[in-house]
């Protein structure tokens, strides 16, 4: 009995120190990561002297993506390969930091789904501008008192944001991003009771896509729309008789309770976002290019167009018609297709078009986001 206890102590011993000595490796090799985080900054800051001295911008959406590139495909699949993203994400933009931040401007106020899109996209460290509507984020942009700006395109259940559609064509921006979002939304108000709810706010979308468990759930109770689903957070804020439709950072922001979560409609509903700015990206080998065009009005114009893409192989991802705002029963084409305005494929494609069109427009060439 006693040489058994003897063998279990030196057992837990041995573990013990095995232990000790892999925590002290571990220590060692978190000494040695700060470190060169700390010589990673520095470095970063003299990278932006010599920009600043050289008149050079200060941010570059390529080179930060190549460097990501680069580490995922040094990584071999070790380690965890979205945790390896979000880390080298917060790590270059923490550094870029050091630079002039980039100004993002964004449907507000604080936790709108476009906030959260535009976290995701740029990181925490960047200077995050709300304003009141889409079209604010195209006049920050076209002003140049931000960099860039965050908005939605279209929704997997509803489908096209006509606002932003309209607006990029009248302000001539570029599309150089593109993030998509899942979107889950949630009833909540100050109590976290539905008893309590008198009106219910949200944006027009959010509460299209909650319609049918409105009506199931909630039919005598009035539903009102405002210009973001944060602003009825806010609202419910102040008001225990709201309800808001929202975002679980927007009632985590603005301290509400849960009602009831996710009820969306569908599941897996998702929103397309773009990042526009003054920018022109360059070739990834994995992007995407969008355009406005409008044809001829003669038969077969818009046959001619779509054959142009077809017999190069180039896919369509989307193609969208709207009322051209200068002639009454006219309109105008919004499409996207896979590929760079230099691809050579594409580049021919753009050219063929100009004979059937009376105007073609291209809105930008950028990496292709992830669809959910």
């Amino acid at each position: 009995m006693l040489l058994t206890q003897l063998v279990d102590c030196n057992k837990i011993l041995d573990v013990e120190q095995s232990l000790t000595e892999l925590r002290k490796k571990i220590d060692e090799i978190d000494e040695k990561i700060v470190s060169l985080l700390k010589e990673r900054f520095k470095l970063a800051q003299e990278v932006g002297k010599v920009k600043a001295t050289k008149g050079v911008k200060t941010f570059d959406l390529e080179r930060e993506k190549e460097i990501l590139k680069g580490i995922l495909a040094k990584n071999e699949g070790v380690f965890p390969e979205e945790t390896l993203k979000v880390i080298y994400s917060e790590i270059i933009r923490a550094c870029r930091s050091t630079q002039e931040k980039p100004k993002v401007a964004y449907l507000g106020p604080e936790a709108t789904f476009s906030h959260i899109a535009a976290q995701h996209y740029f990181g925490t460290s960047a200077d995050f501008i709300p304003v009141e509507t889409i079209i604010d984020v195209f006049e920050e942009v076209s002003s140049e008192r931000v960099h860039f700006g965050v908005v939605p395109i279209e929704n997997s259940i509803e489908g096209v944001v006509a606002t932003t559609l309209d607006a990029i064509y009248e302000y001539g921006l570029k599309v150089c991003g593109e993030i998509y979002e899942p979107i889950s939304h949630h009833l909540m108000n100050q109590t976290g009771k539905l008893e309590d709810i008198k009106k219910i706010f949200s944006h027009p979308q959010a509460i299209a896509q909650c319609r049918k468990w409105l009506r199931k759930k909630l039919p005598s109770i009035p539903v009102e729309a405002v210009t973001s689903t944060a602003l009825a957070a806010k609202w419910a804020a102040v008001d225990e008789s709201v309800g808001a439709i929202a975002s679980l950072m927007a009632a985590k922001l603005y301290h509400l309770q849960i009602v009831a979560k996710n009820i969306e409609d569908i599941r897996g509903n998702s929103t397309r976002f773009w990042i526009i700015g003054k920018i022109d990206r360059e070739p990834t080998g994995n992007d995407k290019t969008s355009l406005i065009f409008s044809v001829a009005d003669k038969p077969g114009a818009l046959y001619e167009v779509l054959k142009s893409f077809a017999l190069r192989k180039i896919n369509l991802t989307k193609i969208e018609s709207r009322p051209s705002k200068n002639e009454p029963w006219k309109y105008i084409f919004f499409l996207d297709c896979e590929g760079h305005a230099k691809d050579p494929l594409v580049k021919e494609c753009l050219e063929e078009m100009q004979k059937y069109c009376i105007q073609v427009v291209w809105l930008g060439s950028y990496p292709k986001g992830k669809a959910l």
